[in-house]
């Protein structure tokens, strides 16, 4: 990698300006930083898996696991570990490096978050690395996490501080940022970015990328997310963004964190595969692989692998995605077969 000046005094003019450039200028400046810190043809892989759903006590607009909104989720207890450690095999075997695991919580409960202190280190036995989302934490739980080899805490930021109040109102802006410095204090990886399409305006995300890029150290990896819209919940019917625009706040977040993964997250299944190719084109480099998100769909490991052949992209480990290719080809040959003889 060549050496970089990396900057923590972004004004929000300065961001919106890269996100008005032309589209070309955009994505050629995007993938001149990206070109000069990544191999451009290789993409970071990893699993989510909740670990505890619904009957959350907040009310984020966008989320089905609301216990304040009628989705008709059906709630589960924190899974067993052993559970958890059957996924992480699964997930390791498709290819992925990083296992993410989510409790829908407010913070976690010292008890609760023992238990998952056991599926961290479970997960960890197994060669990958540990991503958990819990909510907000106390000084103390992210020590109690680090202590335990966590390698990276997911808390998003959502949107602008202007229209975080549209979208949340029972924990503040300011709870989020005391969480990430908890979190950062202790050594652990940042995971932190937002949900674009919920009726913000390009200067709120120009803001909530500010808030990123501001922070005393960038976020080592960052999720960008397009809303998906779930019946039941405040933002169902929401005017969804348009795609380019969708890409052009990937471009920028990789020019103004040229050292972090820059990650395509929820939405996959609302894009299509050229929309996905210009995100990976306009920087990101990471993505969730697996057909849930949590609550919500994702596309299938064979069709993730059909794209990545289509555009010449590797997951970064070559090894296990050239194991993961070899198991598509086979089942593509079986189902052949079975057509043929069939015929």
């Amino acid at each position: 990698m060549n050496d970089i000046s990396l900057r923590h005094d972004w004004a929000i003019e300065e961001i919106e300006a890269l996100l008005d450039l032309p589209f070309n200028d955009l994505m050629f400046r995007a993938q001149s930083v990206h070109r000069s810190h990544f191999d451009p043809n290789k993409v970071q892989v990893s699993t989510l898996l909740s670990i505890k759903t619904g009957a959350c006590s907040e009310d984020c607009g966008y989320c089905s696991q609301s216990a304040k909104y009628n989705t008709d989720l059906e709630k589960e207890k924190l899974l067993p570990v052993e559970e958890v450690i059957k996924a992480a095999e699964a997930a390791k075997d498709k290819g992925a490096t990083r296992f993410c695991m989510g409790a829908a919580w407010r913070n976690p409960t010292d008890k609760n978050l023992q238990r998952v202190i056991e599926m961290i280190q479970a997960v960890h036995d197994l060669g990958m690395q540990t991503c958990v989302t819990l909510g907000m934490l106390t000084g103390d739980q992210a020590k109690s996490l680090k202590d335990a080899g966590l390698d990276y805490y997911n808390h998003n930021l959502d949107t602008s501080p202007e229209f975080y109040g549209n979208v949340v109102t029972t924990r503040t802006f300011k709870d989020r940022l005391d969480t990430l410095k908890s979190v950062r204090e202790q050594g652990i990886n940042v995971c932190s970015g937002g949900i674009l399409g919920m009726g913000e305006s390009r200067r709120d995300r120009a803001s909530m990328l500010r808030e990123l890029v501001n922070l005393p150290k960038h976020p080592e990896s960052v999720p960008i997310n397009m809303l998906v819209q779930v019946e039941g919940t405040p933002l169902y019917g929401a005017d969804e963004i348009d795609s380019l625009e969708f890409v052009r706040t990937i471009a920028v977040a990789r020019i103004l964190m040229p050292l972090s993964y820059v990650r395509l997250s929820a939405g996959r299944t609302e894009m299509n595969d050229e929309t996905q190719a210009l995100c990976f084109m306009a920087g990101a480099n990471s993505m969730f692989y697996g057909d849930r998100l949590l609550t919500t769909d994702n596309p299938d490991a064979d069709a993730d692998i059909k794209l990545f052949r289509r555009l010449g992209l590797k997951f970064e480990e070559s090894v296990e995605l050239q194991a993961t290719e070899a198991q598509c080809e086979n089942r593509k040959k079986a189902k052949d077969f079975s057509e043929t003889a069939s015929a």
